[in-house]
């Protein structure tokens, strides 16, 4: 059966000389994502996909976002280097890569969509990848939203990566986030809260075709369906300083349901039952595979190799692993 992973990190050879340029030596995460040989080496990646039959990439980029260091033309540059090295992959290897998400610098709105319409309509991105904050600023802030109704214009999805670091600690007492609690936790926990900022600022109600693709099966959200549901049904009971009634009263939908309207992908690192959540939760036509390679122990095959033994251990009709492995992920994509 074809496998379409839809979110698969890598740097491009132009790009990570460039990243090197604008940010100098890497650290932590990007430190350790340097070394994971997969990241920079073709060869090697391509030992790894050749492990598992029919087994196809959408490329992204990996952390740091573009904007994440240096000045404005940095941001644009990177973002510009960083399309145009997946595009040229995915034309020289259309069999392993059917296409790629274009990374946009949010914090320069007018660039990202600018970049967006570049990488979907001349380069054949399947969509744009942006982080849970941008650069501490989330992303129902104002300034945002061009960028959220050029991507609804192409008809494309956005995928969501969390971006917490070390620097939000988990008590207000310290300075660092300890044991890397900020990615373990601090992730799912920040996927969840980006989704309920989408909601709450009624972006869904002004537009109605924006979708959404959160990664390592959405977050908190799913397990906290109770929460969420009847949790929110009662927005500004438990608030004394703001009033959220008449919030409440103006979204089109019940806060679950618009929750409901995300997509999630499979990148649960081998958990059955966290997938099984997500697939409970979204219903399986709004869930991709997904792997998110290689950052695994092995340096790449692991998760891959994990997310694919879980997938074919679910009690699904075959007509529904078809739609998770990759049918959901090219009608949602554009993809043949």
């Amino acid at each position: 059966m074809r496998k379409l992973d839809v979110f698969t990190h890598i740097w491009p050879k132009a790009f990570h000389q460039a990243l090197l340029k604008t940010t100098g030596e890497m650290k932590d995460m990007h430190r350790r994502s340097e070394a994971v040989p997969m990241m920079t080496s073709l060869d090697r990646r391509f030992q790894v996909m050749d492990l598992f039959e029919g087994y196809q990439q959408i490329l992204s980029l990996a952390s740091p976002p573009p904007d994440a260091a240096g000045e404005r033309a940095a941001w644009r540059d990177l973002a510009r280097i960083g399309s145009d090295g997946m595009a040229e992959l995915c034309r020289q290897y259309p069999d392993r890569f059917p296409s790629f998400i274009a990374s946009v610098p949010m914090r320069d709105p007018d660039a990202a969509v600018e970049e967006a319409r570049r990488a979907v309509k001349d380069l054949g991105a399947c969509g744009i990848q942006i982080y849970s904050n941008v650069a501490g600023k989330p992303l129902d802030a104002p300034e945002f939203r061009p960028v959220f109704r050029e991507v609804e214009k192409l008809g494309k999805p956005i995928w969501i990566h969390p971006a917490r670091t070390a620097n939000f600690p988990d008590y207000p007492t310290e300075q660092l986030s300890l044991y890397e609690i900020w990615w373990t936790l601090g992730w799912p926990y920040e996927s969840s809260a980006a989704q309920a900022r989408i909601v709450f600022s009624k972006m869904f109600d002004e537009m109605g075709n924006l979708k959404f693709i959160i990664h390592h099966a959405g977050g908190m959200i799913p397990f906290f369906e109770g929460r969420v549901g009847a949790g929110w049904d009662q927005l500004g009971a438990r608030t004394s300083n703001v009033d959220y009634r008449p919030l409440l009263k103006e979204l089109k939908k019940r806060p679950l349901d618009y929750f409901k309207m995300f997509y999630a992908d499979t990148a649960t690192f081998g958990s059955k039952s966290a997938l099984a959540c997500a697939l409970d939760f979204y219903g399986v036509d709004h869930v991709l595979f997904a792997s998110d390679a290689p950052f695994d122990p092995e340096g790449g095959p692991m998760y891959i190799r994990e997310t694919i033994r879980v997938i074919d251990s679910l009690d699904i009709l075959t007509e529904d692993r078809e739609k998770l492995y990759y049918k959901n992920a090219c009608q949602l994509l554009g993809i043949k």
